[in-house]
């Protein structure tokens, strides 16, 4: 039976990664090419022309910046306040804990297309459309990220808390030199998922920023991909280029993605 596995995840493989191998063949391709067979596309002659044209020629690499600074600024502080949250909802006794933690996970029973509306007029009312602060602040609220943390620091026995406080290290110490170093792999996933949640976040980018100058990928890929309708190689090279941080991401960081998939039940 193992020979019958391999051959699957050979074709699985092959049918996942055919898409990429695709784009980024097309995408050296030289502008206004014949094409009469599927051949063709990888024949020879190839070019980077039209990578440079795109680089140089357009706000791609502007909006590669602003989407990389929002998510890894989202991805910081998300799992700084999640670490926080998760934190005083399991180890720190105080009135209504529990109803806390049931407002929390109700966050997840109402959908985020559900909250577009009011998220928009207080972020009009506070001056935050148009703004960097307001692609961030409002990613920050993640009632995932909570329960997940809040579930590894719920492993933690208290007696290992108990017995720093007799040594008369207070709750900051607690959090920061005994909670954080063993939940290091539960925030390491949190941090890679909730990063590729905001590179790949469009609604609300699109509803809060109306300057090209500040768009984000998700936003300004569909905006060039407008003008080259009847071309091939330049929309192609845009997603080439798009994808390339992410790609990087996932081979720098396979097993963490894999492991935060897993132990906080994401299903896409």
């Amino acid at each position: 039976m193992k020979w019958l596995y391999r051959i699957v995840a050979l074709l699985m493989s092959f049918l996942f990664a055919a898409p990429l191998v695709w784009m980024l063949v097309v995408s050296v391709k030289e502008e206004g090419m014949k094409v009469i067979t599927v051949l063709d596309w990888f024949k020879p002659p190839y070019s980077l022309a039209v990578y440079k044209e795109v680089l140089t020629g357009t706000k791609l690499v502007a909006w590669i910046g602003n989407s990389l600074l929002v998510a890894v600024l989202v991805m910081v502080l998300t799992v700084a306040v999640a670490a926080l949250a998760g934190f005083a909802l399991s180890k720190i006794p105080f009135r209504y804990r529990t109803l806390t933690f049931f407002v929390v996970l109700s966050g997840l029973l109402i959908p985020g297309e559900a909250t577009i509306i009011p998220l928009y007029q207080v972020a009009k009312e506070m001056g935050l459309l148009n703004s960097y602060q307001g692609l961030i602040i409002p990613a920050l609220a993640s009632p995932v990220a909570v329960i997940v943390l809040k579930s590894f620091f719920d492993g933690i026995p208290n007696d290992l808390l108990e017995s720093v406080q007799i040594d008369g290290g207070g709750t900051w110490r607690i959090f920061s030199r005994i909670m954080l170093p063993l939940t290091r792999p539960a925030m390491a996933s949190m941090a890679i998922l909730t990063f590729i949640g905001s590179w790949n976040n469009f609604l609300w980018p699109f509803l809060s920023i109306t300057d090209d100058n500040l768009f984000t990928l998700p936003m300004g890929i569909p905006t060039l991909m407008s003008q080259y309708s009847e071309d091939y190689v330049k929309p192609m090279v845009i997603n080439a280029v798009a994808s390339i941080p992410v790609i990087i991401l996932f081979v720098a960081f396979e097993r963490q993605i894999v492991k935060g998939i897993s132990m906080s039940g994401i299903k896409g």
